[in-house]
């Protein structure tokens, strides 16, 4: 059940979302990030990748951590599927001052063929990330990662509340973030036609100068 991802992203997040639904294959109020999961860079369009998972301790020196953890997570991203996102949850106290990547790393990322971050927390290097078109989901900016670490990788995250796993698609645009469910691709494909005819139809008919709410109603139990 391989999704072609050169056609997902020719669908907007807010429209797959709908589609997602039509299929019923898991509760309305999951798989999605809540507003504090920011697009800081919208105007590269829709991203999708699949997941790569650490938990990451930026702010204080209580846990472990050193370079092995960065080549451990590098291994990872080279095995992985391919597009990759990376995804960030800090496990530290004081997630506001957290700064989880940067222009190294987003270099390091592209290289080993990530196109994008998601983090719970901030990143910075904004203008050389965008020149690199590396796309940045997060909850806003960090001037410093101070003690910055990666604790551990590849196991199941909670992103600002959305549960990640490594491997998990992902699809986000300037809308928001959300995951893509196991389901039969041209069942997903069925879905995003039939979420667009229907929405074509109602603003085909709201825009028009026949447009009344006594008609509309007509057309919502046809």
């Amino acid at each position: 059940m391989k999704h072609d991802l050169a056609y997902l992203k020719t669908v907007d997040t807010p429209t797959l979302s709908n589609a997602i639904e039509v299929l019923n294959v898991r509760d309305r109020s999951q798989g999605f990030a809540p507003l504090q999961l920011r697009c800081l860079f919208p105007e590269f369009g829709r991203m999708t990748g699949y997941a790569v998972t650490a938990q990451v301790e930026t702010m204080t020196t209580a846990s472990g951590g050193g370079p092995e953890g960065h080549i451990e997570l590098y291994r990872l991203l080279e095995a992985a599927p391919k597009p990759a996102v990376i995804v960030f949850q800090e496990i530290g106290g004081f997630p506001d001052f957290a700064a989880h990547c940067g222009e190294v790393m987003a270099t390091f990322f592209t290289r080993l063929g990530a196109v994008g971050l998601v983090s719970d927390c901030g990143v910075r290097d904004i203008p050389e990330v965008r020149a690199m078109g590396f796309h940045y989901f997060a909850r806003g900016v960090c001037a410093s990662h101070a003690w910055f670490r990666i604790i551990r990788c590849g196991l199941p995250v909670t992103v600002c509340g959305m549960p990640v796993k490594s491997g998990d698609l992902l699809h986000g645009d300037e809308n928001g973030l959300i995951t893509v469910p196991e389901v039969d691709p041209a069942s997903l494909q069925a879905a995003v036609d039939g979420v667009r005819s229907r929405e074509k139809k109602i603003m085909d008919y709201v825009r028009g100068p026949a447009f009344t709410v006594d008609g509309f109603e007509g057309k919502v139990y046809e």
